[in-house]
């Protein structure tokens, strides 16, 4: 364990470049793998395991390489050096996923949706029936009252029927007081009904979209200058998510922005305007990502600023909801596809070019 094992068999040309990179850093240390392994307390046989590239390691890693490096010659690591690992990195990520496994998981989320939008069509059509039935309903009770009302009127010197008409008012006045409750009920889950479907529909258009962007990617336009760039702000509190998500996305015209908590995310949309999407971790510390999302939609300059959540905790209908419910236009669960994520993201950033045209 403590030399550095051959390469592995059958390794794609992008693992075997990104192997034998970070192979070439570690041998610049002069140092046994069991030893460098208890210097970063990793367990040695995964570490050998990313250095002979039958294992993608998280880019933590290999910026801990580079530190250590750094540390060993006494000489800082250049910006293009680590770039370009940046870019081996990138390769492998691609290498190590696929297209038709984003394609799958594009594919589901927008059967999700497409349920979602059948289910509130049926209810939205449910409850527009009984609300027509309450609007009737009201309708003939306010005939009958305005008959006995013409009857007590007639009727006024005989004491008796004056009584029985009163009663009958009284009771057709509350008939007509509950079912009006109902109709403002019915209304308001009617109203409720049909922003979901809307909302549905348009995560449909947006999944449709992202297909498309995994499965012709040349279809999507280009930026045509670099000031042209739009912005993308990545939110998570774990420095090795926002290092995955920086390789994962590098190879797209956007400029990245990353921080590290909620407080930084708002602080950074106030000195920007031009963000195409913001990508956030749900879970952190102090202002987790559904409160920094409510505060970035109260903001008239940032409200609709989409937002893809990532989580951890997985995407089932509850996390979902209370998702689509804080204002997040998506969704994603760890770990994330990187083919997803850049499509996902590539569509934002086309929308976000085609609105800034149109202005």
């Amino acid at each position: 364990m403590g030399e550095l094992r051959p390469l592995g068999n059958d390794l794609t040309e992008a693992s075997r470049a990104l192997a034998q990179a970070l192979r070439e850093l570690f041998e610049g240390m002069e140092v046994s793998v069991r030893r460098y392994a208890a210097r970063r307390r990793r367990d040695p046989g995964t570490f050998s395991r990313y250095l002979n590239g039958t294992r993608l390691p998280p880019w933590q890693v290999i910026m801990d390489l580079f530190t250590d490096l750094a540390e060993h010659h006494g000489t800082a690591v250049t910006t293009e050096a680590i770039e370009f690992v940046r870019g081996l990195y990138g390769s492998a990520v691609d290498a190590a996923s696929s297209p038709k496994h984003a394609v799958e998981l594009l594919e589901q989320q927008l059967a999700d949706a497409d349920r979602v939008s059948r289910r509130s069509s049926v209810r939205g059509d449910v409850l527009g029936d009984a609300l027509l039935d309450r609007t009737h309903r009201i309708a003939d009770l306010e005939v009958r009252l305005n008959q006995l009302e013409a009857d007590r009127s007639a009727e006024r010197e005989r004491a008796d029927k004056l009584a029985a008409a009163h009663s009958d008012v009284t009771e057709l006045l509350q008939e007509r007081n509950d079912l009006e409750m109902e109709v403002s009920r019915l209304d308001n889950e009617l109203r409720a009904a049909r922003e979901q479907r809307a909302a549905a529909e348009a995560r449909c258009d947006l999944l449709e979209r992202q297909l498309e962007a995994v499965e012709r990617p040349a279809a999507l336009p280009a930026v045509s200058q670099p000031q042209d760039m739009p912005k993308i702000l990545i939110v998570d509190d774990q420095a090795d998510n926002l290092l995955a998500m920086t390789a994962v996305l590098a190879t797209l015209d956007q400029e990245l922005v990353t921080v590290s908590s909620g407080r930084e995310a708002l602080k950074a949309l106030l000195d920007h305007d031009d963000f195409a999407v913001i990508i956030m971790d749900v879970q952190m510390p102090e202002m987790d990502g559904y409160e920094t999302c409510a505060h970035i939609k109260r903001r008239p300059r940032t409200r609709d600023v989409p937002i893809i959540f990532l989580t951890a905790m997985g995407v089932d209908p509850e996390h979902s909801a209370r998702g689509y419910a804080a204002g997040a236009v998506d969704y994603m669960s760890k770990p994330f596809d990187p083919w997803a994520l850049r499509a996902k993201v590539a569509v934002f950033t086309s929308i976000y070019l085609e609105r800034r045209g149109h202005r």
